[in-house]
């Protein structure tokens, strides 16, 4: 047994672990985030019957609304649907349900880990998180702050972090990284085909010069971290950075599996923290910023973390073990 192979023998249970005590917080935010809608008071005046006359959304870069008339508990329920369909999807798929995965990860190592997209969604996701608070920590100490759009009403802002990973997605990965890739390196021109190589790039297109998917991957998502600060509400100039390298992780993690886990990820740092979130200031009667510092809220960051640190440490081996291959093989 190599030394990479003892390495990962040690990870594979407390990894396995900490990823179904996540799941197991990722199933719970979704009764919660309904009833913050439906049964919390958080908007106050404004409650799921609030009525709108057009959808903001954000595609390709692009803010612009649609003129439909809606009440936000109407699309709240179709945005939370359709979360709960990709959910269900990663979870038991493409080559083995998540908690089977884990179970064989026990005896037989990580490899089987890999092979389910929910635990790919979430060891990508404690990546992107450390990555966010690496960063977050380099730009305080000199002084940069991140400061997000203010939104006066809490329901309407849980709404718009909801509804955002969706347009946002469909707009950023399938209309700026999927069609360009369909068009550069697929020989087949049917509707099916192009469906299916939308939903999930890598597995339907022999991408043969990685270098221009990757080049892609990083335009766009440089595209993504700009599009924070100068569209729609923006944000503070130091979220660039930040919404930057999420962008091209989400991107790559689209590009290698799928539409389904790049959208979670997404959801993952919207709908899923900030259920948690505004439940914690219903329960305490204190603000968002006050729960984003409650001790749930550090236990769960902590555990993401430990995550990401683990998640990092088996791809640079990953990386280490293919590179030796390759050598052997040479």
């Amino acid at each position: 047994m190599s030394n990479i192979d003892r390495v990962n023998r040690i990870i594979t249970i407390p990894y396995a672990g900490l990823q179904s005590v996540i799941f197991g917080i990722m199933l719970l935010s979704f009764p919660l985030g309904a009833y913050i809608i439906f049964n919390s008071d958080i908007g106050k005046e404004i409650t799921y019957q609030f009525p709108t006359n057009g959808f903001n959304i954000f595609l390709g870069g692009i803010s612009f609304t649609i003129p439909i008339s809606f009440e936000i508990g109407d699309a709240f329920i179709l945005a939370w649907i359709a979360f709960l369909v990709l959910f269900t999807i990663s979870f038991l798929g493409p080559k083995g349900s998540f908690l089977r995965v884990l179970s064989q990860s026990m005896s037989s190592g990580l490899k089987n880990m890999r092979e389910n997209g929910l635990v790919n969604m979430i060891s990508w996701l404690s990546i992107l998180l450390l990555s966010s608070e690496i960063i977050d920590r380099i730009q305080t100490s000199f002084g940069v702050i991140i400061e997000s759009p203010k939104i006066q009403n809490d329901l309407l802002q849980f709404f718009y972090l909801t509804s955002s990973p969706l347009t946002e997605e469909i707009g950023f990965r399938i209309l700026l990284i999927g069609i360009p890739l369909f068009l550069i390196y697929s020989q087949k021109t049917s509707i099916v085909f192009f469906l299916k190589t939308l939903w999930r790039p890598s597995e339907y297109l022999k991408i043969t010069n990685h270098k221009k998917a990757i080049a892609i991957i990083i335009a766009v998502g440089i595209f993504f971290g700009v599009s924070h600060i100068i569209s729609g509400n923006p944000w503070s100039s130091g979220k660039f950075a930040q919404a930057a390298i999420s962008g091209i992780i989400i991107g790559w993690v689209y590009v290698r599996y799928g539409f389904a886990p790049a959208v979670l990820i997404h959801w993952s740092t919207n709908y899923f923290i900030f259920s948690y979130m505004y439940f914690i200031s219903i329960l305490t009667q204190t603000s968002v910023d006050n729960a984003l510092s409650s001790s749930f809220s550090n236990t769960l960051e902590g555990i993401i973390l430990v995550v990401g640190i683990l998640s990092l440490t088996i791809k640079i081996l990953d990386y280490i073990e293919n590179k030796n291959r390759l050598k052997i093989y040479k």
